[in-house]
């Protein structure tokens, strides 16, 4: 029996040790904290497309005191700051990316480092743009245009793809002392190191540049084919029903043992559901019809962090109401006020749920339950779809009906999925309690 155990905790271990060094590793632990750097920009884009939705919309409840024409005005002070955030995803996230990923590698000077990688993207897009003029049906071919369509959530991939290349590029090239040109002590410090970065920085974007010109040449252009050959098929695996709840089932196992789901599938999952994230709002911006059920607002309302990874709000709200397991009842009332806000660390960390085989099964049981019901229902046409990436700390009830631009039917599904989880949580909560009033031999 001893031995038993020794060997499976020594399999524990080796799992956490893996599941560690995944989420350690620089360029998942780099997007992760580009990701982060230009969130409040897709969120401040996210409130100005809610803002036209509901408050500016000329059928809306608002056109009864605002003048229609008045609406369609002002409606343009909203499109332009998503021109300057959502449609400039792309470009946003190759400097961040490249800046971050310098900045983990101990890379001296990582703001030098976005100034190639930049560049370094722009190579890759094409020289000619088609585009239809208002009013025709043939597309006309222009020069010298760079579109939102392709430095936005369509470019995303293909700046992930440049901050790593043309960072590990530029970088290398900088150790080599025959790249750097010494201007001596007396000039500034800004401009010698200008100077000593400069022909790294001359070859990486000239290096791309010619790659870029290679396909060129063929016909094609390196943002379509990255579009095409990487981003779609992730795109469409990961944001498919089982792909997506795969990788939520994985983080919120890998959570029961201690090890953050932002940490390992985030960096994986985050960017597939961004990019359908920013086209449901590109798409809500222009009137069109909205393309995506599963993208990074859903996964916050009805998906696996509705309340806190694992819907822990549910597990709460069911020991208030059926439990009287007093450690469990003083934790959940401290636990509550972040849970509000999504924040639900006290809970896993202080009940708890993670290495606690009896919580871990709803925990990671309850993500799927609540993603299913959100799912279907919006199938089923109950529920609008989500075109806002609202803030993560936006509570349940609130979330749905921001998230959605107004459906009241988004927060009463919210309030059922809750219910629905609660008594999921239940029949675990009571087998929790009986082991924990076990392990500390106190009757209650």
């Amino acid at each position: 029996m001893g031995k038993g155990n020794e060997k499976k905790e020594e399999w524990l271990n080796s799992f956490v040790n893996v599941a560690q060094k995944i989420g350690n590793q620089i360029y998942l632990r780099s997007l992760r904290d580009s990701f982060a750097t230009i969130m409040p920009l897709f969120i401040l884009a996210g409130l100005a497309i809610l803002v036209n939705a509901v408050f500016l919309d000329p059928t809306g409840f608002m056109s009864s005191v605002i003048n229609e024409n008045t609406m369609i005005t002002w409606q343009n002070w909203g499109n332009i700051i998503t021109n300057a955030t959502l449609n400039i995803a792309g470009l946003l996230l190759a400097l961040s990316m490249g800046y971050h990923l310098a900045k983990n590698k101990g890379y001296d000077n990582p703001i030098g480092v976005a100034t190639a990688v930049v560049p370094a993207f722009l190579t890759l897009l094409p020289l000619m743009v088609s585009l239809t003029p208002s009013g025709s049906d043939n597309a006309i071919s222009f020069s010298g245009i760079i579109s939102y369509a392709q430095i936005g959530s369509k470019g995303i991939f293909a700046a992930i793809i440049t901050g790593i290349l043309a960072t590990e590029l530029y970088i290398w090239l900088t150790k080599s002392d025959k790249m750097k040109i010494n201007l001596g002590e007396n000039v500034p410090p800004a401009v010698g190191k200008s100077f000593n970065t400069m022909i790294p920085l001359i070859l990486t974007v000239s290096l791309f540049a010619f790659a870029s010109f290679l396909v060129q040449l063929t016909g094609n252009d390196f943002m379509s084919l990255i579009e095409r050959f990487i981003q779609e098929p992730l795109r469409g695996v990961g944001t498919s029903l089982p792909g997506y709840l795969l990788l939520v089932t994985l983080g919120n196992l890998l959570f029961g043992f201690g090890i953050h789901q932002s940490v390992v599938t985030g960096p994986i999952l985050d960017p597939l559901l961004l990019v359908n994230m920013n086209e449901n709002m590109a798409a809500q911006a222009a009137g069109e019809e909205i393309p995506y059920i599963m993208n990074s607002a859903f996964h916050q309302v009805f998906g696996a962090l509705m309340g806190g990874t694992g819907n822990t709000i549910a597990l709460i709200i069911a020991i208030f109401i059926f439990s009287k397991y007093r450690p469990y009842r003083d934790l959940s009332k401290l636990a509550i006020g972040p849970n509000l806000f999504n924040i639900n660390e006290p809970i896993i960390f202080g009940m708890p749920i993670v290495f606690n085989l009896p919580m871990i099964i709803p925990f990671v049981l309850s993500p799927i339950v609540g993603t299913l019901i959100g799912y279907f229902a919006t199938v089923a046409g109950l529920v609008d779809k989500c075109v806002v990436n609202i803030p993560w700390t936006t509570p349940p009830i609130i979330s749905g009906y921001l998230a959605t631009a107004g459906d009241w039917r988004a927060s009463v599904l919210q309030v059922i999925i809750i219910l629905v989880l609660v008594f999921l949580y239940l029949p675990f909560l009571k087998i929790s309690e009986r082991v924990a009033k076990a392990n500390t031999e106190v009757e209650f």
